[in-house]
């Protein structure tokens, strides 16, 4: 019976023992079957794992430049484009036109003044009275002198006029002058004399006309306004008698002149775009003269004189302050310039004491003096 029991227990043993290593064989299957995933089913040598080294990334093509254009696109503005017409500047440059203009009527304003001074007769002879009237300039009126001493003169006269040039008009502008001379008579043929005197134009009717260039077209602009002239001056010469038939003088002269001018706006029109305003302003400028001049008796009966010399201006001044639309407050620069005087008479006796005279005074020179010719009869009579 013992042996038996022995013999069941070994049995059980053995039977536990095959069970234990069935299952411990069923176990390790799935673990050679994992460790064979990973590569074998030996042990593997401890071979190190290799190192990976990043693969460089392929370098970029280089994209080729543009060649540039040997034309630069322009850079866009920062200012719209405009969208009226062009033509401010232009407008501007028109105000120093007008005062061309200005200069010029200074001058001519003292030319027509001068022939009542006597210009074109003799320094020394009797007492006169002449009625006179011009064209080229118009002009008509009276001028004479009268002896207040052996040495004292006294030269006037009173005048009607109307002139133009170079883009300006006067009207209705009376013409007033007078003057002293002294003549040192007592000293002989061959002696000084002296003048002081003025010429006054008080009132006159102006136009001025502007004119400058726009993209759409030219534009001409005239304006009425009044002004005034003023003038003193003073002369130093020499006289010689050569002969009881000829007389020859030299002078110089230094003059001041001033002109008033009333304000004024550019006068409705059309198409003025950039219109201007022009303030009231005085223009004025100095002027030193040196001529002479020769009268000469031929016959008995014709009379003959000329005269000249040359005009140098100085301290020069515009009046003119303007408003224009698109430039703002413009005022002109009137420079200085020179140029020769020129004038003479051509008389015939007609009978004793009266007298009938040709003459004919005028500039030559640049602008805006320019070249100018005024030309008239006088009938003149000695007392």
């Amino acid at each position: 019976m013992a042996k038996l029991n022995v013999r069941r227990l070994i049995l059980a043993v053995a039977l536990t023992a095959t069970a234990a290593f069935a299952l411990a064989t069923l176990d390790a299957r799935p673990a050679a079957a994992q460790e064979s995933e990973c590569g074998s089913e030996c042990e593997p040598n401890p071979t190190p794992s290799p190192t990976y080294s990043p693969s460089p990334s392929p370098s970029p093509t280089p994209t080729p430049s543009p060649s540039p254009s040997p034309y630069p696109a322009p850079s866009p503005s920062p200012y719209p484009p405009p969208s009226g017409p062009t033509g401010a500047d232009s407008s501007g440059n028109s105000i120093g036109g007008l005062a061309n203009q200005r200069f010029n009527q200074m001058i001519t304003n003292r030319v027509l003044g001068t022939v009542l001074l006597g210009v074109n007769e003799q320094i020394n002879c009797g007492d006169c009275v002449s009625a006179f009237g011009s064209a080229g300039s118009f002009s008509a009126g009276i001028h004479g002198r009268k002896a207040l001493t052996n040495n004292l003169s006294l030269l006037a006269g009173i005048a009607y006029t109307h002139y133009d040039g170079g883009g300006y008009k006067i009207t209705s502008a009376p013409i007033g002058a007078f003057a002293l001379r002294y003549d040192f008579t007592d000293w002989g043929s061959s002696r000084p004399f002296f003048d002081v005197g003025a010429i006054l134009t008080p009132w006159e009717k102006a136009r001025y006309t502007r004119s400058y260039d726009t993209s759409l077209g030219p534009v001409s602009v005239t304006s009425s306004t009044n002004a005034s002239n003023y003038a003193v001056y003073g002369r130093a010469g020499w006289i010689s008698r050569l002969s009881p038939r000829d007389e020859v003088a030299a002078s110089i002269e230094v003059w001041q002149l001033w002109q008033r001018v009333s304000g004024y706006s550019d006068s409705a029109v059309a198409f003025n775009p950039f219109d201007a305003s022009i303030a009231d302003g005085t223009d004025r400028t100095s002027l030193v003269k040196i001529g002479g001049q020769w009268t000469h008796l031929f016959g008995s009966n014709i009379e003959t004189n000329i005269n000249g010399g040359w005009v140098q201006s100085f301290a020069s001044h515009s009046g003119i302050v303007a408003t224009v639309t698109g430039n703002g407050t413009v005022v002109p620069t009137m420079g200085n310039q020179g140029w020769f005087e020129y004038g003479g008479r051509l008389g015939f006796r007609v009978q004793k004491g009266w007298i009938v005279d040709l003459f004919a005074n005028g500039t030559l020179g640049p602008q805006p003096v320019g070249n100018t010719i005024h030309g008239g009869v006088g009938l003149r009579i000695n007392y």
